[in-house]
């Protein structure tokens, strides 16, 4: 369903704008079977998930991922009925378990994770959102473990091919492995490193994240502020199309079964990426 390769962007947001819509439309042209949207907090994403399946008839939309804490089960289940009545059964709905703070600001008890997602899950209706049309936000094994049993598979954020490798062998070959690939078109070391540094090194603070990296390899010299250049350019694949490419290449060698490629562009840059998501066009074929 969702294809090899997908675009994962922020820009897109706001999808009522007619400039997303249009961006929306081409993407569909150039052969993005998927689109990938940043849930967040869930104010307004499922509104753009509608608005990015009218503008792109053929095309699949992810929330990649939608924190549990802003819609009941019940209501998620409801609006993606909505979604499916208007659009035909196109979405297909990963879910992160966010933060405590998350939790705390909707009035919620943040619990054990694995429980509260796994209660989470319980309550979602599946007649609508079947096992196959959802997804976790997941890097643990414990999680991902979870998102196995319960779910088509997991979508997780800043790895690389070998986290790909290592968990793929892990898991076996039944679930779906979709990471998150942020890349840079730019084959100026510097400026790359600098556009990555931009637009993903404020995650690289999270606890959560910190925690994965380490995992995979990753010391306190990486994990410095904005991230040591090792690390950034094992989690941010820069240079030109073939570099990307190659990267691309190597999480499905190692087990990936989608990429969501996360285009970042130079800091201060604003609007969305349409000439590298026009470049890169050519991993859909």
């Amino acid at each position: 369903m969702l294809g090899r390769v997908g675009v994962w962007s922020m820009e897109l947001r706001g999808a009522a704008r007619p400039a997303v819509r249009e961006a929306a439309a081409e993407l569909g042209e150039l052969g993005w079977r998927t689109v990938w949207l940043p849930g967040l907090d869930g104010a307004g994403v499922l509104d753009d998930v509608g608005e990015l399946l009218a503008a792109s008839p053929e095309g699949n939309v992810v929330t990649g991922v939608l924190n549990i804490w802003g819609q009941t089960p019940g209501e998620l289940s409801k609006r993606v009925a909505e979604l499916d009545q208007a659009h035909g059964p196109r979405t297909v709905v990963g879910l992160g378990i966010g933060s405590p703070a998350g939790a705390r600001a909707h009035g919620l008890d943040y619990g054990s994770p694995l429980a509260t997602m796994s209660h989470y899950l319980d309550g979602v209706d599946a007649s609508v959102l079947p096992p196959e049309r959802l997804l976790l936000g997941a890097l643990g094994p414990r999680m991902v473990d979870l998102a196995a049993g319960r779910t088509a598979g997991w979508h997780p954020f800043l790895v690389t091919p070998g986290y790909v490798a290592q968990q793929r062998e892990r898991v076996g070959a039944g679930p779906l492995l979709a990471p998150h690939q942020a890349v840079v078109l730019d084959t100026d070391p510097r400026r790359a490193r600098a556009a990555a540094r931009a637009g993903i090194g404020m995650f690289l603070g999270f606890p959560t994240y910190q925690q994965n990296l380490r995992r995979i390899g990753f010391t306190d010299d990486d994990l410095v502020p904005g991230g040591s250049d090792r690390l950034i350019d094992a989690v941010v694949a820069h240079g030109s199309a073939e570099d990307i490419a190659r990267r691309v290449r190597e999480h499905h060698d190692a087990g990936a079964d989608h990429v969501a490629l996360h285009v970042l562009t130079a800091p201060g840059s604003s609007g969305l990426p349409l000439a590298e998501w026009r470049e890169l066009a050519a991993l859909t074929r």
